[in-house]
């Protein structure tokens, strides 16, 4: 099981809070050559953090807020395998071996729906964007964002749904506590997101409902494979195509949103459509069952 195996001698919850510790530690560090290209002369009261880092060229910003995640890796290693001593099989999937199948359905499936609503709303309302496509700056960007976007949902997924999760059940001995307070932590960190600064806290609800739908499918198919697939599309897509002056991630991408933030039927149909409805492909294509077993019985 991916939660729990007998095989592994699974340590206290302190050790779950000092391996976060450390990770952060490692996080913290990656983010240092950030620092050297801001622009600290523009700031004034009124600048926010997002206007900072505005200050740097957008594809050099995205490859420097990216290498951060790459240098949590050999961390999540440290973690796992010394201060845990587990396999780190034990935080990615109960097969005995990545499902790589299982990454590139999810992948294809997820980023399939992304370009669908993508161009259907450039089609319905071609006003709200503008065309910002320009070849080198693309091109540079599609090199960054296919080698480093995979590996920054990774880590998030292997942390957030594979680490902590594993933690929080062992702690509480409950499955439903460790999907519930891993997938809380994980959207909540959002907080300060500027999607949510500009659309407001009812944004919240669909990182929150996001992170529990990969959350559940995480316990349901018993491994991190379908959450990777899924997160690196969104990410990855979303950097490709579409980016705007609000937005976590602002890129060089096709094309930029230009209609006024707000949050409308587009992100609630995202929450309360779309993402259930995923889950039920994967768990018509995968055969699901027990759900009740999975996600509310006891782990141990």
């Amino acid at each position: 099981m991916f939660l729990w195996d007998k095989s592994y001698n699974l340590k206290g919850f302190w050790y779950y809070i000092l391996g976060s510790f450390i990770l952060i530690l490692f996080s913290t560090i990656g983010q240092i050559p950030l620092l050297f290209f801001l622009d600290y002369d523009s700031v004034s009261v009124d600048t926010t953090s997002v206007d900072l880092l505005n200050t740097i060229p957008s594809n050099l910003r995205l490859f420097l807020i990216m290498i951060s995640f790459v240098l949590v890796l050999p961390g999540i290693w440290l973690v796992v395998k010394k201060l845990h001593d587990l396999p780190l099989m034990s935080i990615l999937s109960g097969r005995k071996n990545i499902d790589y199948n299982r990454i590139l359905f999810s992948f294809s499936l997820w980023g399939s729906v992304i370009l669908f609503m993508v161009i259907t709303g450039y089609l319905i309302s071609p006003e709200n964007y503008e065309i910002n496509f320009k070849f080198k700056e693309f091109l540079i960007l599609l090199i960054i964002a296919l080698c480093l976007i995979p590996i920054q949902t990774s880590v998030e997924e292997i942390v957030f749904r594979g680490y902590l999760m594993q933690g929080f059940g062992h702690w509480f001995n409950s499955r439903f506590m460790a999907l519930f307070m891993s997938c809380v932590v994980f959207g909540l960190l959002h907080i300060v997101n500027p999607e949510v600064t500009q659309l407001g806290y009812g944004f919240l609800f669909v990182y929150l409902i996001g992170s529990f739908t990969l959350g559940t499918t995480v316990l349901m198919d018993d491994g991190l494979e379908l959450a990777l697939g899924f997160h690196a599309a969104n990410n990855l897509f979303i950097a490709l195509l579409l980016t705007s002056d609000w937005t976590a991630l602002q890129t060089e991408s096709v094309l930029k949103d230009i209609s006024d933030p707000k949050f409308g039927i587009y992100e609630m149909l995202t929450g309360a459509i779309l993402y259930p409805m995923i889950l039920y492909i994967f768990a018509k294509k995968y055969s699901w069952t027990n759900w009740k077993g999975k996600l509310f019985s006891k782990v141990r």
